[in-house]
This record gives structure tokens, C-alpha cells and sequence, in this order.
């Protein structure tokens, strides 16, 4: 009799996660108490930014990823908008530049000053305050706070939740509003490349690029998962009551074209779905996780085909591979920690120590996204990484590191 395999084969069976030692977290930081479903975080490889508390209006910390330990309640934030922020996210193609959506209508992009040249930006003193706004970090962080963005972006009639730049073409910048329109921004010059209204008939809740920029996804308060050509302003595809629940859902592209979405079933269980563009009839697999209500936010790897999905108010991460044979959702395990998160940051790949065999990094806002060491030439490249979280918690950042383990 022939011995049958009964555990499924995977590269990824063993990552784990390691959070880094105390002196290396980013503590005493207020992370932001606002109700909205953002990860209140974004890092790249020089950078963690922090949405937080502010009176008398919106701000972000913007720590440079050195600077850890306590933060002084003085710290310089970037404090330009006059309501509180709601998502931030840092410009893929240059490292000192971030855009910012806030409660105020207004979307703003900040940059170093000799690190980008935005030409023709309209004067800021003749734009309305209902705009995007893109703000400049200097190149060893901020000495003083930050009120004067480069560019703010108008457009918006109510708060801005959603910004998003895209993934292959520099200086394009997506931003979703309350008022359920989707804009579409050349951030060099300030223009409105594309505004498509009346495509969501209610609040948007999520927007994800595909993977070269060609069409986006999103997640509507109506149930319906879109996929929309921005250039013919049209929806291609689409998938009614994709999760039957009330509660937020969220939606991302992978690499292949599919969609991966979050949110609720009619009993409240928290469920995770992966669909085919070709047919959106039925799911290619569908998993309910548990009946806690926090959103579920999911993190995609390319490079491993691995989404890590956390959930707000949990403290764990759990990841799932996604395959081509059923039930294609396949889950890998789970990262415990003893606090709730608040928020959560995800570091690019170019921002992981590949001599360690990171192949995620995380800050959880118990939030943030940096670029750090690079791989000595001595040292071989291991030929998958995973990556590095940044989790927030009430306050304060801790980096979670995931690692591949070598043989």
C-alpha cells in the first residue's frame, strides 16, 4: 500500500514572524482614533509615516527609519490640512514624496525640496481647501512642522479616504471621495487627467491598481466588487453582493488578473474570496475566518503570491497562498502578538534585508513603509523573500519582520 501525501507543498509553510526588540519599536505615538478603515501607515525604505491626534485639525508623523525609540511629544508632524487625516501613501517612484486625504475635502503631496520638481503647480493660495494635497520630506526628516504642501489637488465636494498612486507612471496619483467619484491626477501640473463620477452609486471603501496600471478594482458600500478602465471611464466587470454582509469589504488586485476581496457574510463571519475577471458568476474559492467585526486588511506579495490579512482590533496576521489548483486559497499560518493593532504599514521589497531572508516587513499602529539595508555584494541573494510589517498600536509602531527559513 503506497504512502499518500497528506500535507500540500509549499516553499512558505514555515515563514514565521518575528517582532523586533524593543529598543528598535517607535514609541509614545498617539496613532489616530478616527473611525475609517485605513491602515493609518505607509513606509518605504527611508520613511515611516504615522497618521495621529491632532487638535485643531489633521497630521502625520513622517519618522525616518532610524529614529526609533521614545518620540518626543514635540516632534515636528506634517499639519496642513484642517481636518483629520485619513489615508497617506507614499509616491512609489520617489521616496521623500507623500500624498494625504483628509476629512477637509482636501488632498495634498509633500516632497523633499531638491528631491522632485513639480512644474506648472497652480498657486496654493488660489485653490479651494476641498482638494488632494501632496507634501515634500526633506532628506533627513523634518526639524519643524510641515504646513505648506507641494501640491494640493481640487476636485472633491466631501472627505477624501482613498489615495492611491499608480504603480507604473511617475507623478499619476488616484484619489476616492466621499462623494463616491474616483479623480484621476497628473501631480506635476496639477491637472485632472480623468474624473469618473456616477460609476458608484455609494461610498467606495477600497481602490487597488493592477499590477501595470491599466484598470483598478474597487470595493463599494453597495456590495459590488468593479474592475474599471480609468481610460475609457468604463466598468468592465463586475460582481454584485460579492460578500452579503453590512460591514466594509475590501478588494486587490494580484499579479495574474484576479481579484482577492475581504469582508462579512449575512451572519457577520468575516470572509475571504479570491474571482476570476473572466467570471465573476461565482467565487474561485471563498473561506470564512471567524465572527469578529474589525475590517480585514489584505496585504498582497507578488513575488510569493502570498496575502497576509489583518484584521483591525486583532492581534495576529494570517497568510494564505494563492495557487492555480483548488480550493487556490491555502492558508500558510498565523502571527500572534499579545496587543491589538491599530493600523498597519507594509515595506516595499526593496526596502528588506535580503541577507536575512526577509520576505515581509510590518509596523503595526497597536503603522508605516521604508527602504532599507541593501545586500552586500559578498553575500548571496536567497531567491524568495518574504517581507516586513509595521504595526501600530495605541501608542506606538512596532516592526514585524517575516521570514522564509533557510534549509
Amino acid at each position: 500500500m503506497s504512502f499518500r501525501k497528506v500535507v500540500r507543498q509549499s516553499k512558505f509553510r514555515h515563514v514565521f514572524g518575528q517582532p523586533v526588540k524593543t529598543d528598535q519599536c517607535y514609541d509614545d505615538i498617539r496613532v489616530s482614533r478616527v473611525t475609517w478603515d485605513s491602515t493609518f501607515c505607509a513606509v518605504n525604505p527611508s520613511f515611516v509615516a504615522i497618521i495621529v491626534e491632532a487638535s485643531g485639525g489633521g497630521a502625520f508623523l513622517v519618522l525616518p527609519l532610524h529614529k526609533t525609540g521614545r518620540i518626543d511629544k514635540s516632534y515636528p508632524t506634517v499639519c496642513g490640512h484642517t481636518g483629520p487625516v485619513l489615508d497617506i501613501d507614499w509616491c512609489p517612484h520617489n521616496d521623500h514624496v507623500i500624498a494625504s486625504g483628509s476629512e477637509d475635502c482636501t488632498v495634498m503631496v509633500r516632497a523633499g525640496p531638491a528631491s522632485w520638481g513639480v512644474a506648472g503647480v497652480t498657486p496654493l493660495g488660489s485653490l479651494s481647501p476641498v482638494s488632494p494635497q501632496v507634501w515634500q520630506i526633506p532628506e533627513n526628516g523634518l526639524s519643524q512642522p510641515l504646513t505648506e504642501p507641494v501640491v494640493v489637488l481640487e476636485g472633491h465636494s466631501k472627505r477624501v479616504g482613498i489615495v492611491t498612486w499608480h504603480p507604473t507612471a511617475r507623478n499619476v496619483l488616484l484619489s476616492a471621495g466621499c462623494d463616491n467619484v474616483v479623480l484621476i491626477w497628473n501631480v506635476g501640473t496639477a491637472e485632472e487627467l480623468y474624473r469618473l463620477d456616477g460609476l458608484h452609486p455609494d461610498l467606495i471603501y477600497s481602490v487597488s491598481w493592477s499590477r501595470d496600471g491599466s484598470r483598478f478594482c474597487t470595493a463599494c458600500k453597495d456590495k459590488s466588487v468593479r474592475v474599471i478602465d480609468p481610460r475609457r471611464g468604463t466598468v468592465v466587470a463586475e460582481k454584485e453582493r460579492a460578500h452579503e454582509g453590512a460591514r466594509p469589504m475590501r478588494a486587490i488586485f494580484l499579479a495574474d488578473g484576479k481579484i482577492f476581496t475581504t469582508g462579512f457574510s449575512r451572519m457577520s463571519e468575516r470572509q475571504l474570496a479570491l474571482w476570476d475577471t473572466e467570471n465573476l458568476e461565482e467565487p474561485m474559492g471563498l473561506q470564512e475566518l471567524d465572527s469578529s467585526n474589525g475590517a480585514l486588511l489584505p496585504f498582497y506579495d507578488p513575488d510569493t503570491n502570498v496575502v497576509y490579512v489583518c484584521g483591525k482590533g486583532d492581534s495576529s496576521i494570517r497568510y494564505f497562498e494563492i495557487t492555480e489548483e483548488p480550493p487556490y486559497i491555502h492558508f500558510l499560518n498565523t502571527f500572534t502578538s499579545k496587543e491589538p493593532q491599530r493600523g498597519m504599514g507594509w515595506m516595499p521589497k526593496r526596502g528588506l534585508d535580503v541577507s536575512k531572508c526577509e520576505i515581509a516587513r510590518w509596523a503595526w499602529g497597536h503603522g508605516g513603509r521604508g527602504e532599507g539595508p541593501q545586500t552586500p555584494p559578498n553575500l548571496p541573494r536567497p531567491p524568495l523573500l518574504p517581507g516586513r510589517f509595521y504595526k501600530l498600536h495605541e501608542r506606538k509602531c512596532e516592526p514585524i519582520i517575516m521570514t522564509v527559513p533557510r534549509k
